[in-house]
């Protein structure tokens, strides 16, 4: 089922996230997002690392006495884990990570085309990028708030040393909320929806800007597509990256936060608090920790998000029509033959 769209040139009239049902959107919403997640699995640990190490690396001072790894670099980072710990160290976290970007992904491109289908019904229509960041921006709140203690267990795994925390996924649950209560879930949601709106809006907006002049070409490093979903992504994320780091710090307080590979890891209350220590602390490069290698993870996961659910979404199309196609071919006496 394709829905009308305002009169905009090219590839834009066609717009991916408005095409196919319900049901074929949460299907390639979510293979895209499990697909995604297991391929950049490894800089996703590297990033968090890099995020939660307080210590600043210009001043051999500040990381006096520190009995856990002084991370320097993501791909030094990246041999260091998996020297100390094992290459499957390189995916702690997993099984919740899968399970955040299965959930997320579904629900994410189902609020955008909900909210975009429900904006073309408005009297007033606000212009198409306004429209885009509308969209954008409502589908990546609803889908993080939605999967927050998804995304808060997989940052904690990640965060786990040879010293483990937590024994497994469900002991994890009950002793969140043994210890912290249901608010234990969500610290540093506040910081995630202040992340992920603008996020989401820029990312979806300049999406379909890039996808305007790209989309559909042959490009020497890849499809116009995947080129605009990495574009947009690596704009979207630099943006916003000092927000992710807080919701990172925030998301390892509580009772068990000396005991993860960075055993000194500050107490932080509150998103404008936490912004201001870090800057204190570590200055301004502070709020950046981890920006290059989640640079380096943003753009193949965006690239490969958009593409599989491109592909997935135009495959379940196809298989769609094909059946049509058939039950309008095969005579009614040929179908009570197969029944026989």
């Amino acid at each position: 089922m394709r829905y009308a769209t305002r009169s905009l040139p090219g590839a834009v009239q066609t717009l991916i996230f408005l095409l196919g049902t319900k049901q074929q959107v949460i299907i390639a919403g979510g293979v895209a997002g499990l697909v995604s997640r297991f391929c950049i699995a490894p800089l996703d640990v590297v990033k968090i690392r890099l995020q939660l190490q307080p210590h600043s690396l210009s001043d051999p001072l500040s990381h006096q006495g520190v009995t856990g790894p002084v991370y320097k670099g993501a791909f030094s980072t990246l041999r260091h884990i998996a020297r100390e710990e094992g290459i499957k160290a390189l995916w702690k976290g997993n099984i919740p990570a899968e399970l955040l970007y299965v959930c997320y992904g579904g629900l994410q491109f189902t609020s955008y085309r909900a909210v975009t289908q429900l904006q073309a019904q408005l009297p007033q229509r606000l212009p198409p990028s306004g429209e885009s960041f509308v969209s954008g921006a409502s589908a990546g709140a609803i889908a993080t708030a939605a999967t927050y203690p998804l995304d808060l267990l997989r940052t904690r795994f990640a965060a786990q040393g040879t010293n483990k925390v937590y024994a497994g996924l469900f002991g994890s649950i009950r002793e969140i909320r043994r210890q912290e209560g249901t608010r234990g879930y969500f610290r540093g949601l506040s910081a995630a929806i202040g992340q992920i709106v603008p996020y989401m809006g820029l990312f979806f907006t300049s999406y379909e800007m890039f996808h305007q002049f790209l989309g559909g070409r042959n490009l020497p490093f890849g499809s116009g597509d995947a080129t605009s979903g990495v574009l947009a992504s690596v704009l979207s994320k630099t943006c916003v990256f000092p927000l992710d780091l807080v919701r990172k710090r925030l998301q390892v307080q509580g009772p068990t936060r000396a005991k993860y590979i960075h055993t000194n890891i500050p107490e932080y209350k509150g998103v404008l608090r936490t912004l201001y220590v870090i800057f204190k602390r570590e200055g301004i490069r502070g709020w950046y920790r981890g920006l290059t290698v989640s640079l380096v993870k943003a753009a193949p996961a965006s690239a490969v998000t958009m593409w599989t659910y491109e592909q997935t979404l135009r495959t379940l199309m196809q298989t769609n029509k094909c059946d049509e196609v058939w039950e309008l071919y095969v005579p009614a006496d040929q179908d009570d033959d197969f029944d026989d």
